[in-house]
Order: structure tokens, then C-alpha cells, then sequence
């Protein structure tokens, strides 16, 4: 009975920290050990005490909020891996194609570029054992080649125009997961940054970026934090810090068994004055949030896109005895006006869980005017006084419909099933040496390279030999938007994944919107006055 023992005791703690006041914490921890017991002794089969723990604390964290989660042993190091910044392996990017390993790219400065391993390369065995033709799984992949930094993995590589397997040892190392996916300028004032996330390295990564563009010349500035569901709060924190004046609040987070925490800005800002725009949609959420409703309280620049997801809650991980934890809700955050920007979650998890698609059937994300709110979650901006409002989600200052006719099904279903990129990868695997030698930086591809109808052909070939029916009117309405999709990654392959998006955002609305705003002065400030 020690086992259960252990569990009586996990469950103590556990309703001790959810802070049930009012509730007798020993009576409630024997109620849920006494239904144990009467499973252990009673029940009809054998039972895995772990299992049912787990699930009970699953469930007891969906009665609190729709954040507070538990986290399994296995799961935990997965999870922080992310925003740590960095993983320990080999440092490939890779594909699945034709059921063989194919490096996408190396990781630059990584152990598997060190020894000269290349884009294009097929890995066929790992450790001596076959990896090629036997339809290995992502997940399988990474099992093989990560694991502690210093120890020894053995590859055995083909290369085209090579003969025989080239064999490699590679020691693994740490591996940089950066959160900056591209930086440029766009034209000779604006430039472009876009976050996929807030992590350790966040800030160091932005402010190499920026200092670059500065000295390219940089005036305007678009920040890209759609599709950013966030990350630490500190790394949110200093990035607000980039574009306030010292002592200006961020953001502060109280809770009733939490005290109100402010942060405030620094000296430290490297963009302070330059104007701003910052780019969201309905995934940007939390420390995407800190950002921009920050920026838009003092009226710092504009928000451009879509109300964003509106996470404003605060998790504080819990540590279980047995490796796992529970990331808890301590308290709320709240922007400098003092909006909360947590949706209402009243009506439980299921339905919290559909929001986005109820904002979408209520047709929010096409009509500014579908979006309704109560006159008590007005605000007002701290400096020009304009009407903000809270609970839920940063509301733009000027809204970008989702454009729902931008794209067919047809080319739609060819990205779904992988077509598009499968493609692209057997298009490289042809033809990469010629691309670097005509095309040896990115500018002369990026004015030079044309995606002619004769790869779009190929293109069709191939979805419609795995079984997709053509469309003829659906591939000609497309036509434009496979060509760019294929020299984005064609792009992403051949040089970095800024590339990519510098061939793929002119396409996007609000994108393109923001480039509008920014460069007719007039509005700009019009709308930061309105």
C-alpha cells in the first residue's frame, strides 16, 4: 500500500496548492485516497494507480481555468526545449521523401555543417542500422539523432555524383531553435522583423536584427507577431522595452495569492522613436498581447490585423515528485490601461476550446462590425485618449478581413497532402547546384527566378498521380499562388527562411496594408490621434 500512500500524499499537495479555502484540505484528500482504495481492493481487474492519478488531476485542472495544465515526465523536457532557445543533436533540418532521410539543411555553425554535410544529402543508415525504405516516422528520426551534448552518433550518407556512402560521426551539441523567422527591408525606410515565438534568445535575436537594418537605414519599422502564441513574459517584457520610454508600464499581473507585480520599461529602448507597426491575427496570443497592447496604450504605433486570441493569465509550474508538473494559473495580466485581455472562459473548457470557430461562423474575422463589446470593457489609451477596449484580445487599430477566397480547395488540399513541398524537394534534388551557381545570392533570385508553367504542369502531374482530381478552374485561379508558394520554398531551401517570407508576405493583406499606412505619413497619424 505504500504506492497508494504516495498517491494520498500527491493529492494533498496538489489541493493545498489550488487553494480551496474553504474546503477541509484532509477530508477532501481522504475522500479522493478512500475511491483509490476501493478501486485497489474492489475493482475487477487490475488497475495502473499512475493512470488514474494522472487523469484526475487533468480533470481537477479543467475545473480552474483552460491554462492550467499538467505536464508528464516525458513531456516536460519536450515542452521547454522551445523557449529555452536551444535542443542538444546534430543540427539538420530534414524531410521525409521517398521514404528515404533527406537533409533540407544543416544548421549553420551546427556539428553536421562543421563536418560538411550538405543539403540534399540522403541519410540511409544511423548506427549501422538501415533508416531508408523502411518508413521511418519523424518522431522515430529524432529519437535517433538527438540526445546529450558529447555523445556520438554515426551516419552513413548518399551524395549525388558519389559513389559509394560517405560515413560520418557526428558529436552532438547544443542547437540553437531561434525566434526570429525573418528580418529585411522591405524598401529603403521600412523595414521587417517577424517572431515566431518569445523565448531566452528573443531579445538578442531581435536586437542583432534591428542593428542591422539600421545600418541599412531603416525609418519605419513592421513588427510580425501573427500566428506568435507567445512564451515568457520577460522576454515580452523586453521587447515592449524596445519601444517605450524609460519607466512606462508594460504590462503588471496580480492574483489574489499573487501581489501585483509591474514591469516597466528601461533607457535601454533601440527603437523609440521610429514609427511602428505591429501586425497580429487571432493566433497571436499572451506575450504576443504584452506586445501590442502595450504599444497601443501609449499610442506608441499602430496594430494592424485581426482581434488577437486573448490569453491574459499567468502559469507558474508546480513540480511533482515523479518529474512531471503542473503549470498553474497564479494571476492575470493586465495591459497599462489596465484591460484584461483573457477571454471569458464561464462556459467551460469545450466551449473556450471552439472560441476561434465561433468567431469564424459568426463571421468576426471577415466584418469588423460582427465584433461586439460591453461598454465596461472600454478604455481609453494613455496618451491620445482613443477607445481601446479589454477582455478579449487586442482589438487592431485597423482591422484586415481574413481573406477567405484567397485560396481554391484544390491548392489548398496539394499543401495539405504534402504535394507542394514534395515537389519543391524533388525540384532541388535536380537541380540545386545550378540554382546556387545562377543565382549565387538572393537578391538576383528573388528579380530573376520565374516559376514558368512548365513546373506548374509538374506540379499538377504529381497531385494528381497521388490521387488528387484535377480542377482546371481552381488551377488556373491558383496558378499565381502555387508559383509563389514554390519560390518561397524554393527560397527557404536555397538560402534562409527570412527568404521565404520575403517572397510569401507581399501577398499577405495585411501586409500589404501595413506598407500602405506607413508610407502616407498623413494617415498614420491620423490614426494615432483618432
Amino acid at each position: 500500500m505504500l504506492k497508494v500512500k504516495l498517491i494520498i500524499s500527491v493529492f494533498i499537495i496538489l489541493v493545498s496548492l489550488f487553494g480551496y479555502t474553504q474546503i477541509n484540505t484532509q477530508a477532501s484528500a481522504y475522500k479522493l485516497s478512500r475511491v483509490l482504495d476501493i478501486i485497489n481492493l474492489f475493482y475487477v481487474d487490475s488497475v495502473k494507480n499512475d493512470k488514474l492519478v494522472e487523469a484526475a488531476i487533468v480533470e481537477m485542472l479543467k475545473e480552474l481555468d483552460p491554462h492550467s495544465v499538467y505536464v508528464s515526465k516525458d513531456e516536460v523536457k519536450e515542452m521547454n526545449e522551445p523557449l529555452e532557445g536551444n535542443f542538444e543533436g546534430v543540427g539538420i533540418q530534414f524531410n521525409i521523401y521517398n521514404d528515404t532521410i533527406m537533409v533540407v539543411n544543416p544548421t549553420p555553425g551546427g556539428p553536421s555543417e562543421k563536418l560538411g554535410i550538405r543539403a540534399g544529402d540522403r541519410i540511409i543508415k544511423i548506427d549501422g542500422a538501415n533508416v531508408a525504405g523502411v518508413k521511418i516516422k519523424n518522431n522515430d528520426v529524432f529519437k535517433k539523432l538527438r540526445g546529450k551534448k558529447g555523445t556520438l552518433v554515426s551516419v552513413a550518407i548518399a551524395r549525388k555524383n558519389e559513389k559509394e556512402l560517405l560515413d560520418f560521426t557526428i558529436e552532438r551539441d547544443k542547437i540553437p531553435i531561434y525566434s526570429l523567422d525573418a528580418s529585411y527591408m522591405i524598401d529603403k525606410e521600412i523595414g521587417y522583423i517577424k517572431l515566431n515565438k518569445f523565448s531566452a534568445t528573443t531579445i538578442t535575436e531581435f536586437n542583432e536584427a534591428i542593428k542591422k537594418l539600421k545600418e541599412k537605414g531603416v525609418k519605419d519599422l513592421i513588427l510580425d507577431l501573427s500566428g506568435n502564441g507567445g512564451g515568457y513574459l520577460n522576454a515580452a517584457v523586453d521587447l515592449a522595452d524596445e519601444f517605450l520610454e524609460t519607466q512606462k508600464m508594460v504590462v503588471y499581473t496580480q492574483g489574489i495569492s499573487s501581489p501585483r507585480s509591474d514591469y516597466r520599461a528601461t533607457d535601454m529602448g533601440e527603437w523609440t522613436n521610429g514609427r511602428l507597426i505591429v501586425l497580429v491575427d487571432e493566433s497571436s496570443a499572451s506575450a504576443s498581447e504584452i506586445v501590442s497592447g502595450a504599444i497601443q496604450d501609449w499610442d506608441r504605433g499602430l496594430i494592424v490585423g485581426r482581434r488577437t486570441f486573448g490569453k491574459g493569465l499567468v502559469q507558474r509550474p508546480f513540480n511533482l515528485t515523479d518529474g512531471s508538473l503542473i503549470r498553474l494559473t497564479v494571476a492575470r495580466y493586465y495591459t497599462p490601461s489596465g484591460r484584461l485581455i483573457q477571454k471569458s472562459y464561464e462556459k467551460g473548457f469545450n466551449e473556450y476550446s471552439k472560441e476561434l470557430a465561433t468567431r469564424y461562423n459568426n463571421g468576426e474575422l471577415i466584418h469588423a462590425d460582427s465584433i461586439h463589446f460591453p461598454d465596461s470593457l472600454k478604455f481609453q489609451t494613455l496618451n491620445s485618449k482613443r477607445t481601446v477596449y479589454g477582455g478579449g484580445g487586442i482589438m487592431p487599430d485597423i482591422f484586415v478581413p481574413l481573406d477567405t477566397t484567397l485560396y481554391t480547395n484544390y491548392y489548398l488540399t496539394v499543401g495539405r497532402k504534402g504535394i507542394t513541398n514534395r515537389f519543391v524537394i524533388s525540384y532541388l534534388d535536380n537541380n540545386r547546384n545550378l540554382l546556387k551557381e545562377k543565382y549565387p545570392d538572393f537578391n538576383k533570385f528573388k528579380t530573376e527566378f520565374y516559376v514558368d508553367n512548365i513546373m506548374l504542369d509538374s506540379l499538377i502531374s504529381l497531385a494528381t498521380k497521388n490521387d488528387i482530381p484535377k480542377k482546371d478552374d481552381e488551377i488556373t485561379k491558383s496558378s499565381n499562388d502555387f508559383k509563389v508558394i514554390i519560390k518561397a520554398l524554393i527560397a527557404d531551401n536555397l538560402y534562409t527562411r527570412s527568404e521565404y517570407f520575403e517572397i510569401l508576405n507581399p501577398s499577405r493583406p495585411e501586409y500589404i496594408k501595413a506598407i500602405e499606412v506607413l508610407r502616407d505619413k498623413k494617415l498614420y497619424s491620423k490614426r494615432l490621434s483618432k
